[in-house]
């Protein structure tokens, strides 16, 4: 039994067995320490336990996932791990800041309009792409290896109709090679390809511009901005504009993405039954490479092409719904606020140190003032974070705080999930969730809401916040209250 010890009202942690090193860190209140599940916390143990990694945080979202919690921050100078980054490379949150007022879209006739203006443009479901709505964008295949390539390029947006200066905007706009070079990324994916390990290129590279099932939606939502002088501040440097309608997106690299990541956890698998190496806690789930080694390189590679597509996919996502509500509400604009990923591994600075901060289920949450926003939009306020809740409670923008330091300058994803998605249907009432959209006055695209991705689904998302802005990681600078939810209802696939 893995036992949290509380430090001050927001903080805790887990000490190693024997003392054995640097305990892990647990960011939340006591309602949230108190109902981590011990395979959680295991898992939690396990991968800061394994070789090469030097700090482990839990966040107040945390739950069991693949070998590591999904809901957890890992950070190796000498090791990269594919397990906490998961299957969905790149998985990020966007939002788009409409100049259309909250009045507009009062109606439900318009609102609904603007939802099958939306799903003509951006397909969901598992392996569902461009051909299967009329109003997409077709992406061919020169386009395609640019995009994956390359990522959210001046030349990969224009070709795609996406505003060039999105990127800016953008956590990261590019991904380059193990070496630093795009070259790197066209010599591996020829070499994928030649292997046959992407049978089908041209129907994943089709996904672009599409949302997919599981947890992923777009959402419309009204930006309310907190009313303290800071935080308007930061609301007019990210661009929100309060009372006004926004549109908040989350996915990720799709089949792509997914295709990549089961690759190489076969490839390493193979390799650690090969030389008879040991998975760290008998977790094939936690399978890693040395940095500096081909097996390393190969999964960068992977990695950062898959995260290319990941960006490319948010940026035409955002494109296609301005465009829908352009055609729904003629003369709208939109700007872009910021595009972050949320299951990603990045270089970063730690302790003074370079190392590969690995971040599953968790954002990086970086101040105003920091060395690495410099030459970026918020270097003086912090970038914006995009924190999903749930539909009935809203979502947040917040910006980091100082003491984001403690956490490897991570925060958490979102709510993280609280019944796994069977317990949730055996558990909930089908009719109660639909009639609490219904009272709530939040439209959907689904004739029946996915009983797995309802609210109560998830945990107590205004306790979260609580845990964050205790832990002075974080403050809200924007609510987002929800108007209508893009979703796929046919099952999960993420």
């Amino acid at each position: 039994m893995n036992t949290i010890h509380k430090t001050d009202e927001a903080f805790g942690f887990i000490p190693l067995p024997d003392s054995a090193g640097k305990p892990i860190t647990v960011v939340g209140t006591d309602a949230i320490r108190d109902n981590f599940d011990d395979t959680c916390l295991q898992q939690a143990v396990n991968s800061r336990m394994a070789p090469g990694v030097t700090d482990v945080i839990l966040n107040p979202d945390a739950h069991a996932g693949y070998g590591a919690p999904v809901g957890c921050v890992m950070v190796s100078p000498t090791h990269i791990y594919p397990g906490p980054v998961g299957v969905d490379i790149k998985c990020s949150m966007s939002l788009l800041q409409l100049d259309i007022p909250e009045d507009v879209i009062i109606d439900k006739q318009t609102r609904r309009a603007l939802i099958n203006a939306i799903v003509e443009r951006t397909p969901t479901g598992a392996g569902r792409g461009q051909r299967t709505a009329k109003k997409s964008r077709h992406v061919d295949r020169e386009t395609g290896v640019l995009a994956v390539t390359e990522g959210a390029t001046t030349r990969v947006c224009e070709a795609l109709g996406i505003p060039p200066e999105w990127a800016d905007r953008c956590e990261d706009s590019s991904h380059r090679g193990h070496d630093g070079t795009y070259d790197a990324l066209n010599n591996r994916l020829d070499y994928i390809l030649a292997q046959g390990r992407i049978r089908n290129f041209g129907d994943k590279i089709g996904q672009l511009g599409s949302y997919g099932g599981g947890n992923h939606f777009g959402e419309c939502e009204i930006t309310r901005v907190v009313d303290r002088p800071s935080m308007r501040a930061a609301a007019d440097v990210f661009g929100l504009k309060d009372g006004h309608v926004s549109f908040l997106s989350h996915c990720g690299s799709r089949g792509l993405g997914n295709l990549l990541a089961q690759g190489q956890f076969k490839d390493l698998e193979k390799k650690f039954r090969d030389w008879a190496t040991p998975f760290p806690a008998g977790d094939k789930q936690l399978v890693y490479a040395p940095l500096g080694t081909p097996e390393a390189n190969a999964y960068i590679d992977d990695m950062s092409i898959g995260a290319n597509f990941a960006t490319v996919n948010h940026m035409l996502i955002n494109a296609l719904v301005l465009e829908a509500f352009q055609e729904v509400l003629p003369g709208a604009t939109g700007k872009l606020v910021y595009f972050i990923s949320h299951n990603i591994a990045r270089e970063e600075i730690v302790d003074g140190k370079k190392a590969w901060v690995h971040r599953k289920g968790a954002t990086r949450a970086i101040p105003g003032g920091h060395f690495s926003l410099a030459g970026t939009p918020f270097a003086e306020t912090g970038h914006p974070i995009l924190l999903p809740g749930n539909p009935r409670d809203g979502s947040v923008v917040m910006v980091a705080q100082g003491g984001a330091e403690r956490t490897a300058w991570s925060v958490n994803h979102g709510a993280g999930r609280a019944m796994g998605r069977k317990h949730a249907a055996r558990t909930l009432d089908q009719k109660s969730v639909d009639a609490d959209f219904d009272v709530s006055d939040i439209l959907t695209n689904c004739r029946k809401y996915p009983i797995d991705e309802a609210p109560d689904a998830y945990k107590n998302f205004p306790e979260v916040l609580r845990s964050v802005e205790t832990a002075g990681l974080a403050q809200s600078v924007a609510k987002l209250q929800a108007r209508f939810v893009i979703k796929d209802e046919s099952g999960a696939d993420d």
